[in-house]
């Protein structure tokens, strides 16, 4: 487990033993030691074995228009939060940020959960709605085939709701129980899957409302955090001198490091796109200076154009004219520092688990600090999913239940 005792040794922080100078090693023992360990109590997952793409512990229907990444995360996160509504005696499930509804679905027309969905975007919803049909008639199709299972009108689907949640206001519509709620009212488990940038933080502040009484949480994007309000959150690391975390932190914490260590071994020559990138800034910087920080859409195979035609593109991305005049011998200079810049690259990437910790730590201690129980879980294969600690949070203490959440079913 990954607690408030869960710091890791270097020997399980999922990352590969290179060292090579003694101070590069140092270096790297340090990150590691100090970062919440990433590992999950299972090796590789032994549902991919068989086919790379298909889970063999979900059965066809759920595997359907899921890519394998989201495949690993539902059923390890549904079934989480399977066990934690029986320890915890609630009687209803909260999606919150819940997309096209793949976790909704799987918990409640596969896991027998009671969920309520909850969506800012109405066309997310749409589709999710959509979804949830189609897996109903092929769930009543294999009941007439199998008339001896569990019936499609003995199935619920999730209830969805558009709604765009306020991380600054308290929002009724999550708190409300289903019509059937049971007498003296439902007993709330929210959860969200890589709910993004401050969407997580109105997780935890709804936590403390009386309806809840669990929490299942996986964060992502925590660029996007207001600041001030989404971080910190806790009145320890709040206290912390230098606390704040810059963009470019944040950023780099999302990062999928163990990936990148593969593409660093193998030599890949998608590495080049950091340096394409940082030229695209360069001419990004030239053009517009007060435009920082935009969104480029990904360009496909970017390695594989000349680095001018990637700045053309990456300028036309962000709005800018694609035909301005380019240095073209100070892209050529450029491009000459590449292995300079994945160098910086993977340096500030060492940092990333560190950075992960203190925000995760300091939305632990938030909790903790309410006189509430939680816990970090490493429950998805960070291979398959890089952002895969859940905060597990409860009003009352579960004890050695905690380490039952994180072990994979049989």
């Amino acid at each position: 487990m990954a607690g408030s005792a869960g710091w890791t040794d270097a020997a399980t922080a999922g990352y590969p033993a290179t060292g090579g100078a003694q101070g590069r090693g140092s270096g790297q023992s340090t990150a590691r030691a100090l970062a919440f360990t990433r590992m999950p109590g299972f090796q590789t997952p032994s549902e991919f074995l068989e086919n790379p793409s298909q889970s063999s512990r979900l059965t066809a229907p759920f595997r359907k228009h899921v890519r394998p990444k989201k495949q690993h995360e539902i059923r390890r996160l549904g079934e989480l939060v399977k066990k934690l509504s029986d320890v915890t005696a609630c009687t209803q499930i909260v999606d919150v940020g819940s997309g096209q509804g793949h976790l909704s679905r799987f918990m409640s027309l596969g896991l027998g959960l009671k969920v309520k969905s909850i969506e800012g975007d109405q066309r997310l919803v749409g589709r999710a709605q959509h979804l949830d049909r189609e897996l109903l008639q092929t769930l009543e199709k294999e009941d007439r085939r199998n008339p001896q299972g569990v019936q499609a009108s003995c199935r619920r689907s999730p209830h969805h709701v558009v709604r765009w949640v306020d991380p600054t206001a308290l929002c009724e519509e999550l708190l409300l129980p289903l019509e059937d709620a049971p007498r003296g009212g439902a007993r709330l488990l929210l959860t969200g899957l890589h709910a993004c940038g401050d969407l997580s933080v109105a997780l935890l502040r709804h936590f403390s409302r009386p309806e809840v009484a669990a929490l299942a949480l996986v964060g992502c994007c925590y660029m996007k955090l207001s600041d001030p309000g989404g971080y910190p959150l806790s009145q320890w690391v709040a206290a912390l001198p230098g606390c704040q975390l810059s963009y470019r932190l944040r950023e780099g914490a999302c990062h999928a490091l163990e990936e990148y260590v593969e593409r660093l071994w193998d030599q890949a020559p998608s590495l080049r796109t950091h340096c394409y990138r940082a030229a695209l800034e360069t001419a990004i910087r030239v053009a517009q200076p007060e435009l920082r920080r935009p969104g480029v859409q990904g360009i496909p195979r970017a390695h594989e154009v000349k680095i001018e035609q990637y700045v053309r593109r990456g300028l036309q991305r962000v709005g800018l004219d694609p035909q301005l005049p380019l240095d073209v011998a100070a892209l050529g200079a450029q491009q000459a520092q590449e292995n300079r810049v994945v160098a910086f690259f993977s340096l500030a990437l060492l940092l990333a688990p560190l950075v992960e910790t203190l925000i995760l730590l300091d939305r632990l201690l938030y909790i903790q600090e309410q006189g509430f129980h939680a816990e970090l879980l490493p429950i998805f294969s960070p291979e398959l999913s890089p952002r895969n600690l859940v905060l597990v949070a409860t009003k009352q203490p579960l004890g050695q239940a905690f380490s039952v959440l994180e072990t994979e079913d049989g």
